[in-house]
């Protein structure tokens, strides 16, 4: 049986090996996007005057909307906004068109465009060709190998699948025959005065034994991004177990919205920021031009796309539909893992702690083939010295 298995563990990391370093690199990067990104590109997202609006009131949503949108272009049609409460951040308008059935990441990402701009003053700071921009293209590389989503989303999921197989292999071939004297001390501990192909035999076992159940966490996260019919199935199978003690009446009566402008959207747009002013991000799609309904949906916390409320608004009349809740307490279980799979896969759940421990986590990944590679090769030159 661990002849089968160590075959396998090589065989499937040896054909792996290179799609798993790419992915695991990218992973690694893809972790701090968000703050490399506000290193990088500062007046993309933050006020150029560095100055809190604290005394002034953003202006009328669809202004806003009608300046970015002559800014980028009537070839480009805005369908996603992000709002910022905060009074030092910028709102970003994009405009994205895709063709799935497309090969390769050029032909897939028909245009990507977003529009910077100041929401008091009606400045637009920046004009962005994300289609070229260096964390989508890394984001692009780590979800698909620039292969496109029809393609490459099969070919990285398939590899994740595969990668988890030789995770759970390579720690029943770790696990100690005895669990005492140097046979327990080796399984868990660095030897530095071993050569350096011991060595490397050290990191390759240890390193993935220690990261054993965090690669798992990543793999299976991964898995459900790369297969959504497979997400959804889990989702409901997990919602089961205890959908029952979820079955939270929907509120008879809502806020009275104040209708203040004649486009109901302004007035959606003013009273979230006033419901929620310490929220992290209000998000709003406007692909569906035959819905009756605006949606917004509104993440509560930095940085976490787990804890959020959907808020609807008839179209005619701007007053409140129905809404949303989706943060923990309200929802069944698998309803819970699919809102956290985001936070789960890179670290976001409990901040920075869990950002690095996933940024470690991915570094580990991308040097286990490595490793493995390392010792295949230096036994395959001895066997054929022996010839």
């Amino acid at each position: 049986m661990k002849k089968f298995l160590l075959w396998l563990h090589k065989w499937l990391g040896l054909f792996t090996g290179i799609i798993v370093v790419l992915v695991s690199l990218t992973g690694c990067i893809y972790v701090f996007h968000d703050d490399l990104k506000k290193v990088v590109y500062p007046n993309h997202f933050y006020l150029v005057n560095d100055k809190k609006e604290t005394n002034t009131a953003a202006l009328p949503y669809s202004a806003i909307e009608r300046l970015a949108q002559e800014a980028v272009g009537e070839n480009y049609p805005i369908n996603r906004v992000d709002i910022y409460p905060a009074k030092n951040r910028t709102w970003v308008f994009r405009a994205l068109k895709t063709d799935k059935e497309a090969f390769g990441i050029g032909n897939e990402i028909v245009y990507y465009k977003r529009v910077f701009i100041n929401p008091y003053t009606g400045q637009v700071q920046q004009v962005e060709d994300s289609k070229r921009e260096f964390f989508y293209q890394v984001l692009q590389l780590h979800r698909n190998l620039w292969l496109g989503s029809k393609y490459g989303g099969w070919v990285v999921g398939g590899s994740t699948v595969l990668f988890l197989v030789i995770s759970v292999t390579g720690i029943i071939l770790w696990w100690p025959k005895k669990w005492k004297g140097k046979t327990f001390k080796r399984s868990f501990a660095f030897d530095f005065s071993v050569n350096w192909k011991r060595l490397n035999y050290d990191f390759h076992n240890l390193l993935g034994m220690y990261s054993f159940l965090l690669a798992i966490l990543i793999g299976f996260t991964g898995i459900l991004f790369a297969f959504p019919t497979f997400s959804k199935s889990v989702e409901n199978t997990l919602n089961k177990v205890d959908e029952a003690k979820f079955q939270v009446m929907e509120p008879t009566s809502f806020d009275f919205v104040d209708q203040v402008y004649v486009n109901t959207l302004d007035n959606a747009v003013q009273y979230v920021l006033q419901t929620f002013p310490t929220a992290d991000m209000v998000s709003l799609r406007l692909g569906d031009k035959t819905s009756t309904e605006h949606n917004l949906q509104v993440r509560l916390e930095q940085d976490k796309t787990s804890k959020f409320e959907w808020i609807y608004f008839d179209k005619s009349t701007g007053q409140i539909t129905s809404l949303q809740d989706h943060t923990y307490q309200s929802i069944a279980l698998g309803s819970k893992v699919n809102s956290l799979k985001y936070d789960l896969h890179v670290g976001t759940i409990w901040g920075y702690p869990t950002k690095i421990m996933a940024f470690i986590g991915s570094l580990i990944c991308a040097s286990l083939p490595i490793t493995g590679f390392v010792i295949w090769y230096n036994k395959s030159k001895k066997k054929k010295k022996k010839k």
